[in-house]
């Protein structure tokens, strides 16, 4: 047989090693639950790990899928659990989802199905909140649903309005169970109307780049740091991040090796990052 072409021959492992070298990091950003805050309690370790990054001046940002509180909210549930997290340090689904909307149509209209979180964010862009003939429909996290709410939002969007939704998961944590969440409802006005919506947050990259944005740090210096393979890993690797898995969520090891992606690092929790920072 001949000699196979240059191009199929096997790289030496100096090759590939150098292609997943990374600038040293600059700027974080972490998810809450499951990362920083498991079951209502902090993560052994996460507010100290909080603490160095503030000391550091580095930027950082806590992100959350959740669209139902305002940044303020969270600030306070995490002091109450011993976390000094600054109100501008915190980015919500609610946040990029406004955000993203003000610049897709500035001064825009929109119905809203959602909590404080997602209607503070949707009046601070510059929208108004309306019922007739919305330029957009958006749907967010709220622990009461309604009936009327739904109908309302498929009528819409029969009528022409955009379907927008803060973000995918299909379900969210109680003390009771799951609960559904706004992946869910969405699914249902999808079924419904036959129109898909467009998800802001996690795994779209669109929420990485906002919070990028928003702290003003470069995706090749910066990581993200999740407990979840499908939304915080594979986000943050289509932002070009490094990816940093943490044990003490949803994501097992064995379940990572799964799939066919795989973050740069999976570490036990955050507190084994306190003296890298």
């Amino acid at each position: 047989m001949g000699r196979l072409p240059e191009r199929l021959l096997p790289r030496p492992p100096a090759t590939r090693s150098v292609m997943t070298e990374r600038k040293a990091i600059e700027s974080w950003l972490t998810d809450m639950d499951g990362v920083l805050v498991h079951e209502g309690e902090p993560v052994p370790g996460a507010p100290e790990f909080v603490n160095r990054m503030k000391a550091s001046g580095k930027p950082f940002l806590v992100l959350t899928n959740n669209s139902i509180y305002t940044p303020r909210d969270l600030q306070a549930r995490l002091n109450r659990m011993g976390f000094d997290v600054p109100e501008q340090s915190i980015w919500t689904a609610a946040l990029a989802t406004a955000q993203f909307l003000a610049d897709q149509r500035p001064g825009g209209t929109a119905y809203v199905i959602g909590e404080a979180g997602l209607t503070t964010a949707m009046h601070a862009a510059g929208y108004v909140l309306t019922e007739f003939d919305p330029d957009y429909v958006v749907l967010g996290e709220t622990r009461t649903y309604s009936f009327e709410a739904i109908t309302k939002a498929i009528r819409l969007i029969d009528g022409g309005a955009r379907f927008i939704c803060t973000n995918p998961d299909a379900t969210g944590p109680s003390n009771e169970g799951a609960l559904p969440a706004a992946g869910s409802v969405a699914a249902m006005i999808s079924k419904a109307t036959g129109v898909d919506p467009y998800f802001v947050g996690k795994p779209n990259p669109m929420m990485m780049r906002s919070a990028l944005n928003t702290i003003e740090a470069h995706s090749e210096s910066t990581a993200m740091i999740g407990d979840r393979m499908d939304t915080d890993v594979l986000c943050g690797l289509e932002a070009g991040l490094e990816t940093i898995l943490v044990l003490t969520g949803i994501s097992t090891r064995e379940e990572a090796e799964r799939y066919p992606f795989r973050p740069s690092r999976i570490i036990n929790s955050v507190a084994d990052l306190i003296d890298e920072i």
